[in-house]
């Protein structure tokens, strides 16, 4: 992906959609840069698809401005903005080939035909679909209709581009394939693009920058690092990824750590770093990603490590990484995820073996609830 142009293309600024009683998209004011690939996550129902169908024109805002490279779009029709979208289901016209599906807006727009014809034959060298010009959407499998429609949507040079779960009709393998296809076909067009999809693994992989939306609004914008790393309140944090999740009181804070007593954790205490002021007394959410856990039989000797006792209480096989479930003397589980590093039948830790989990200090996150 290209390194962005510090200056928004896009300029959302307090858009609020309701329909009837109901609020779909609450006050959402966000830039999306010139030249990013940028993606909008969350669940179904959060709002984000109606935040794209606002972008591109469809739904006109309850209240609130958009602006496209500085020019408000608010009232402008979706034919008149410098926009196009690429719909979920790839809506190719059965009737046309290849080429014809490509040429569709062009014709419209009463572009020359020798312009068409190169501007056309460019596209599909791009999404390398040159020896399909001439086959129809029936002959082709999901992956080439998921190009055609690309094609289309870029053939018009727009300033936008906007995708919705672009890649959700397609198997695993072929989406994570056609991942890098697209995200590589971004950086050599420069062309902003705006991904809405409900796939955190799609949006990591693909966008520069992301923001998670949650009941209509935005609860967080950042680079996948920030998300993941540095989820900023416990929403985020549960929904991208897996994580563990404990509530805690503060016993004790200074020199920039605090330690944290969870029950569910036992008589241990934690230790979290902490940029801010926290009074011992007060309740607290920390957490900590499965695959910052290390799992053992045998006590850690490393230091400045917060360290628990469990069971084995579950564990699944997936070849390249083993995932644990370890359960605590007051019940709670945690999640372990290990990489297996060595080819072996065996696995080093089993169901039943009493095991300890450790992790560093700073891999202990501090989340507002």
């Amino acid at each position: 992906m290209i390194d962005p142009s510090p200056s928004p293309l896009v300029q959302i600024r307090e858009i609020t959609k309701k329909f009837g009683g109901v609020t779909a998209v609450d006050r959402v004011s966000l830039d999306i840069l010139r030249g990013e690939l940028f993606a909008i996550l969350g669940s179904s129902g959060c709002g984000k698809t109606t935040l794209l169908r606002l972008l591109a024109g469809f739904e006109e805002p309850t209240s609130g401005r958009i602006l496209i490279d500085g020019v408000d779009m608010t009232d402008v029709p979706p034919y008149e903005r410098p926009v196009n979208l690429m719909f979920q289901s790839y809506a190719l016209f059965p009737h046309m080939t290849v080429a014809q599906n490509v040429a569709y807006g062009l014709k419209k727009e009463h572009v020359p035909a020798d312009k068409i014809r190169e501007r056309v034959a460019e596209m599909l060298a791009m999404v390398k679909l040159e020896a399909l010009a001439g086959r129809k959407p029936e002959k082709l499998s999901g992956g080439e209709k998921q190009r055609v429609a690309l094609a289309r949507a870029l053939v018009k040079r727009p300033k936008l581009l906007l995708l919705d779960e672009p890649l959700a009709a397609l198997d695993k393998k072929l989406r994570q394939h056609t991942q890098f296809e697209l995200a590589n076909l971004q950086y050599q067009l420069g062309t902003t693009f705006v991904v809405v999809t409900h796939d955190q693994s799609e949006a990591m992989t693909l966008a520069s920058r992301i923001a998670v939306m949650a009941e209509g609004r935005i609860a967080q914008v950042g680079t996948p690092g920030q998300v993941y790393e540095f989820p900023a309140n416990r929403y985020v944090a549960s929904f991208v990824g897996n994580i563990n999740l404990f509530d805690g009181r503060v016993t004790a804070a200074g020199n920039g750590q605090l330690s944290v007593k969870c029950e569910t954790l036992g008589s241990d205490e934690l230790s979290v770093m902490s940029a801010g002021e926290i009074a011992p007394g007060s309740t607290v959410c920390v957490a900590v990603r499965p695959e910052k856990i290390t799992i053992s039989r045998q006590a850690p000797e490393a230091k400045d490590r917060n360290v628990v006792k469990g069971t084995v209480w579950d564990l699944a096989y997936f070849g390249d990484q083993s995932l644990y479930r370890v359960r605590l003397k007051s019940g709670a589980e945690l999640q372990v995820s290990a990489q297996n590093l060595r080819r072996s039948e065996k696995l080093t830790v089993e169901w039943d073996d009493e095991v300890f989990l450790s992790w560093e200090v700073a891999s202990t996150v501090l989340l507002q609830s």
